[in-house]
């Protein structure tokens, strides 16, 4: 029986038929391959430029497709669309780990990228999000050395915790999200087990004008389920790609994966006498001072069909802000506000955002670009602004959020909260959040990843790092690395 795709010829770009899959052309049956061979090169030059860039960080991942719908009332905080009662809007999610190339394990103990793309009625709403509530740094200026010190060492192209351990403890902010990644949520069970997080803060306002401070939480549905270091270490061996795998496969099945949206919302005077900066992305804020708040619900139940198409390049970037939300005074979402477009003009090219899955659906686009690689949408005159030819103009009633600030330029640190500390959050998840037995698999975690090839000297460090936090759980993480190295190091 002849299938549908059987059925239709193949063809070469250009859509002429394709002449054969078999055979090149020759100058008789064993002579030399002709140059005007037009299919043969079509096919070679295609090939050699098929890979695009990976992405810096999160280049491992995969993602799916799926809608979100609002179930809960939040007019009174924002006036964006997207989460207007009963909204339901189309939208593309692309899960990853951090620090891997394309081709590394899935279950490596790593961040998770949870990044989404709604599209809106207003336009495109992205989320750069990931599986913690936290990150390693608080300021751009370390973003790329932090990425780097995750990578491989420039001599042999070697993973080295050593450079890992040496950027930690000489960033004492990296604690608490160190304690995160080295707890058990450092390693998810599969995409659907693991909760997604903004992060960063962000703006809200509503339709009379009012401002509001938000933190987005999206809690798996199906329960969060966390991997030990044996078992993902295990997993590493069987299935590089189990994760993708997972997800790809639930979804097949109808086994669809889904996320409640709630939301943390602080009214925007409160930032500015918190007790801590409530904008730094290394702190959290305490559920006790500001609930969370259902919104709605995020479902995934379709699967790409290409996924270098739809999933490879597919872009976010969270200055894809429709009306009725906004960026806040974060150093690091402000400089992430421009570093994901132009990672994204830079790996994709400048009109990236024509590739369908970047374009909006909600919406027409009337921009003002023109020309550039890869553009697919003509220009219509005029192509210019202000202009007098009836083309789309800008209103004034469409500003962007915005907030007060002022001082002379310069470079430093934040000003600390009498109540604020490095340590302080991280110390209160390991001692007040995790019982007894997560403690202990924390102190492994550390230990088994300390005596995998760090120096005497970031090791002293690495020590005084976790004894800041707790000294006994820095004693205890110290002499296990004894017992594993066989390491005799003076106390700190």
């Amino acid at each position: 029986m002849t299938s549908a795709n059987q059925s239709r010829p193949a063809t070469d770009d250009a859509g002429i038929p394709a002449p054969t899959h078999e055979f090149s052309a020759t100058v008789g049956s064993n002579g030399p391959i002709v140059l005007q061979d037009h299919y043969l090169i079509e096919q070679m030059a295609n090939f050699n430029r098929e890979r695009i860039p990976e992405r810096q960080p999160h280049a491992k991942g995969s993602g799916a497709f799926g809608r979100f719908e609002v179930t809960q009332d939040v007019s009174r905080f924002t006036k964006a669309a997207v989460f207007q009662p009963g909204e339901v809007t189309e939208g593309a999610i692309r899960f990853s780990t951090v620090a891997g190339e394309r081709g590394s394990p899935d279950t490596w103990r790593d961040p998770r990228g949870f990044s989404l793309k709604l599209y809106t009625r207003e336009g495109n709403w992205d989320m750069v999000g990931n599986n913690t509530p936290v990150f390693f740094v608080r300021d751009p200026m370390k973003f790329q050395n932090f990425i780097r010190s995750q990578k491989r060492l420039a001599r042999n192209g070697l993973r080295d915790h050593d450079m890992q351990w040496d950027f930690w403890t000489l960033s004492p902010e990296s604690k608490h999200q160190v304690t995160w990644l080295m707890g058990d949520r450092g390693i998810p069970e599969t995409w659907r087990n693991m909760n997604g997080y903004s992060s960063h803060t962000y703006m809200w306002v509503n339709a009379a004008g009012e401002e509001f401070w938000v933190k987005y939480h999206f809690i798996t549905d199906q329960g969060v389920k966390c991997m030990t270091q044996d078992e993902a270490d295990a997993m590493c061996g069987k299935d590089n790609d189990y994760h993708q795998r997972d997800l790809y496969e639930a979804i097949e099945r109808g086994d669809h994966p889904s996320w409640t949206l709630k939301v943390q919302i602080m009214p925007f005077e409160d930032a500015k006498t918190y007790r801590f900066n409530p904008f730094d992305l290394t702190k959290v804020w305490p559920h006790s001072d500001y609930p969370l708040q259902e919104v709605g619900k995020l479902t995934l139940d379709t699967n790409p069909v290409d996924y270098h198409t739809q999933i490879e390049q597919l872009a976010f970037e969270p200055n894809n802000q429709p009306p009725g939300t906004g960026l806040s005074p974060d150093k690091m979402l402000l400089a992430r506000g421009f570093s994901y477009a132009d990672a994204h003009r830079a790996r994709l090219g400048v009109n990236y955002k024509q590739i369908p899955v970047n374009s909006p659906r909600g919406t027409e686009s009337h921009p003002y670009t023109v020309a550039g690689a890869m553009r697919t949408v003509n220009a219509v005159d005029p192509v210019y602004a202000p202009n007098s030819k009836g083309a789309p103009q800008t209103t004034e009633t469409v500003q962007p959020p915005t907030w007060y600030s002022d001082g002379e330029i310069q470079r430093t640190a934040y000003v600390k909260h009498p109540e604020d500390s490095d340590e302080i959050q991280a110390r209160t998840m390991m001692m007040e959040v995790w019982n007894d037995e997560e403690r202990e698999r924390f102190i492994g975690n550390v230990s088994g990843h300390l005596a995998g090839g760090v120096g005497d000297d970031v090791l002293a460090r690495a020590f005084d790092y976790w004894k800041s936090i707790d000294q006994g759980v820095g004693e205890r993480i110290e002499a296990k690395v004894r017992e594993l190295t066989g390491k005799v190091l003076s106390q700190s």
